[in-house]
């Protein structure tokens, strides 16, 4: 029986902190906390696998990270929120 690559070799408790239907959106996630010393982890959400995940996939981070990189992720999506209204009323001048 095949063994599958122990990707977490301390054990540390990993908490789900963002979760996407796409893989893409989840990569730039993970490149953002790891921008700001924080490690992730993406998995898939339904069928854990490494190859061609289905049904959306989640980034984990360590537990004592977790608050930290919700709010790393808020700020973003909210500074990623105001360029979209931004460029919206520009177009309508």
């Amino acid at each position: 029986m095949a063994t599958q690559p122990n990707v977490n070799p301390d054990n540390i408790e990993l908490v789900q902190v963002f979760d996407t239907e796409l893989e893409t959106e989840a990569l730039e996630i993970q490149g953002l906390l790891e921008s700001s010393g924080i490690e992730s982890m993406i998995t898939a959400l339904d069928n854990p696998q490494d190859i061609l995940p289905m049904g959306g996939v989640v980034v984990r981070v360590a537990a004592d990270k977790a608050d930290e990189a919700r709010s790393i992720i808020d700020a973003y999506h909210q500074d990623t929120e105001t360029e979209v209204v931004e460029d919206d009323s520009d177009e309508s001048a």
